[in-house]
């Protein structure tokens, strides 16, 4: 990375014309979000913690709490006939913001209107930049081309070689739970899949439990990672099988997790942690629950005794859906979702499941949504990596085609975007008296890394425009909240407009 500087910013250029054909909407984007988050049973209101909106068998019923009152209007239908800003508009309300010392001095942005896909404003636009968790949009959108809103990665047991040997198969599944006081509510669970075994086993005991977290390859964590990241709270070790994220101890994680911002103390070897568990609630003690990896054999069909062959299912769970997973991703900026989401991509389009893996798969699917590919170059799916490039026109791009009508499925990534002064990583955001217009109307992904800060997301300005924006920024000075506000002006500025 550059040495962080604040050199004067060059001559702003002028504003540009449109980088390519406009990407056009069948309908406002509103309408499809409106639509999109209907059908998967959520509601753009106030979301809660993530028991509350993600659901669970131990979510509090409306009886045992009195009601909430009715949350004010948030991202309430923008309208389709709202006059369009113009890019002198725009330029005028922006450039005055855009060279605030606390952004550095390397400052790249886009803005589009989402109706028509015009390109108001750009300023290093299609500069590749390093983007933090903003990385989590494009992973978000590639998972949900390739796999699709309502895929779940399942979870199996198989029968080994030995008799009395079980498998535990892990499917890339990074919210299994061991029981019901799992990290994510609604999670598939292992001592369901054990229950399963033990009635598929009959009267053959569980003897020993091998993993096969073979569905994985490479680097258990990516080398453009910062060295604090694999024991900082916020990483993990990825493999193909481990519950709760690899948390240590999920219960304590929920505690604590707004204090401790989702960090998370994590396990070394995920896979070998699940296989321990799972042999625990098969019943196995001493030296028969010693685990140890290997892989699942091939179904051969059944013996002549009626029992399990080698390599006989003997059980399996499945994660929530990918809309889901999407959604918990993006809310809560989970890094170990996010790589597990990206190995997906990478399992969907033939390649192998591992860092690069994802990244080439991910560039793929953008390339064939028609997004520019050139623009974006990836190490990993959650951002943690400084080798990560991608440019703000991309991500306008990208979050225009999401609503454009053309690709349903992708509409789902918004349900998770944090609202200005409302939720997720924006919920104490937008609070000083120059940033409040965005407050409610501002809906965005944000991401941080040292000397790298962005967001990317929705606003609507004061005469009702649905606008998308891209800011990144990555050789800002040490001041984060000086650089949060600068950034968060930007799309305030464009919230409380015209721009005409």
């Amino acid at each position: 990375m550059p040495p962080v500087g604040a050199a004067p910013l060059p001559p702003s250029p002028p504003p540009p014309p449109p980088r390519r054909s406009p990407v056009r909407l069948v309908a406002v984007l509103a309408g499809v979000l409106v639509l999109a988050l209907a059908a998967v049973g959520l509601a753009v209101v106030r979301p809660g913690p993530v028991a509350g909106w993600l659901g669970g068998d131990d979510s509090p019923t409306a009886a045992a709490q009195p009601p909430e009152p009715p949350p004010p209007a948030v991202l309430g239908g923008a309208d389709g006939n709202a006059p369009q800003p113009t890019p002198e508009g725009v330029r005028a309300a922006l450039e005055p913001l855009v060279g605030a010392a606390a952004l550095g001095d390397r400052v790249n942005v886009s803005v589009a209107d989402v109706t028509t896909g015009e390109a108001l404003y750009g300023r290093g636009q299609d500069s590749p930049t390093v983007p933090a968790s903003v990385t989590k949009l494009a992973t978000g959108v590639a998972v949900l081309a390739a796999r699709g809103p309502a895929y779940r990665i399942p979870t199996r047991a198989v029968a080994g070689a030995a008799p009395g040997e079980v498998v535990l198969v892990g499917g890339g599944d990074p919210t299994l739970a061991v029981d019901k006081n799992g990290f994510y509510p609604g999670a598939a669970r292992l001592d369901d899949l054990a229950a399963q075994v033990r009635k598929a086993l009959g009267g053959t005991a569980p003897t020993k439990v091998t993993v096969d977290s073979s569905l994985f390859s490479g680097p258990v964590y990516e080398p453009g990672w910062d060295d604090d990241i694999p024991t900082g709270g916020f990483g993990a070790a990825i493999t193909a099988l481990m519950t709760d994220g690899a948390r240590r101890d999920p219960a304590e994680a929920r505690r604590t997790e707004e204090a401790m911002n989702h960090a998370a103390e994590r396990v070394p070897q995920p896979d070998l942690t699940a296989g321990r568990q799972f042999a625990k609630l098969l019943g196995l003690t001493g030296a028969a629950a010693e685990v140890k990896r290997g892989t699942a054999p091939a179904a051969s069909g059944a013996t002549a005794t009626g029992t399990p062959a080698p390599g006989a299912e003997l059980g399996k769970v499945q994660s929530l859906p990918m809309v889901r997973l999407v959604d918990i991703m993006i809310s809560d900026s989970d890094n170990v979702i996010a790589e597990a989401m990206a190995r997906q991509v990478a399992l969907a389009k033939g390649k192998p499941g591992s860092f690069a893996g994802g990244a080439a798969a991910t560039d793929q699917v953008l390339g064939e949504l028609g997004l520019p590919a050139d623009e974006i170059s990836l190490a990993d799916g959650s951002g943690l990596s400084r080798t990560n490039r991608i440019s703000p026109s991309l991500l306008t791009d990208l979050i225009t085609l999401a609503g454009n009508g053309s690709h349903p499925d992708l509409a789902a990534i918004f349900g998770g975007l944090p609202v200005g002064g409302w939720s997720g990583t924006l919920d104490e955001r937008y609070q000083a008296s120059v940033t409040k217009a965005g407050a409610g109307v501002v809906r965005a992904k944000t991401g941080t890394l040292s000397g790298v800060n962005a967001i990317a997301g929705l606003v609507t300005t004061a005469d009702g425009r649905l606008l998308t924006f891209a800011i990144l920024t990555d050789r800002t000075p040490d001041s984060l909240d000086e650089t949060r506000q600068a950034l968060d002006r930007i799309s305030s500025a464009l919230a409380g407009c015209g721009c005409r």
